[in-house]
């Protein structure tokens, strides 16, 4: 029980950072809907269970020692990344400031859209590998059994699934989207500028050897 509470606090620790899956989420409630926000966290969590399943098999030490391997997956990622920030960008100078009055009409459409984005947006990491193999490696002993192993993986998806759906609940309110409508251009400049970054960290971050 103390693996499954230890794991827990480190996971929801990590992600309290914000990072793109934050604000992705974050963005999408308070610009279209909670509808849709919901969409991209199952997304979110999909990818989650793809990289911490990976992890568990083994995928960060055939990145460890295959460096051209992840830095082509970084560089993907971060391209993908950088297409996302400048959609928002391209978005925040040339919506006009009484532009989003309603949810979308196409709501189903709308959440299939923000489901492959949230996955896609997760997926385009592969430091999240890393990061779920350094945590089973780091804590998880050759003597846990498989059972546990897949114990803590299903635990990190819901914790993961759990805090989004509160971000997005949170950003969702009604207050927040009076307060989007009223300054979206920043707000859509910002996580525009986030996701650049992050994207733009991944291109041409050097792994020490």
């Amino acid at each position: 029980m103390s693996l499954f509470i230890t794991i827990a606090i480190v996971q929801i620790l990590a992600l309290m950072i914000p990072g793109p899956d934050f604000f992705f989420v974050s963005q999408t409630a308070v610009s279209r809907s909670r509808h849709e926000a919901m969409a991209g966290v199952a997304g979110i969590a999909f990818g989650v269970a793809i990289w911490a399943a990976l992890a568990l098999l083994g995928l960060q030490l055939l990145l460890q020692k295959l460096i051209w391997l992840e830095r082509l997956i970084s560089i993907g990622g971060g391209l993908y990344l950088c297409w996302m920030a400048v959609k928002l960008l391209r978005a925040a100078v040339s919506k006009p400031a009484e532009a989003i009055t309603a949810a979308p009409v196409q709501v189903f459409v709308g959440a299939w859209r923000s489901l492959r984005n949230g996955l896609f947006t997760n997926l385009s990491n592969p430091k999240v590998v890393i990061y779920f193999g350094s945590i089973f490696s780091a804590l998880v002993g050759e003597g846990v059994s498989s059972a546990t192993r897949w114990g803590l993986w299903a635990m990190v998806v819901a914790e993961t699934l759990l805090w989004f759906s509160f971000v997005a609940g949170c950003f969702a309110l009604p207050v927040m989207r009076r307060g989007y409508l009223r300054i979206s251009r920043w707000i859509d400049g910002c996580a525009g500028v986030a996701f650049m970054l992050f994207g733009l960290h991944l291109i041409f971050s050097r792994r020490a050897a």
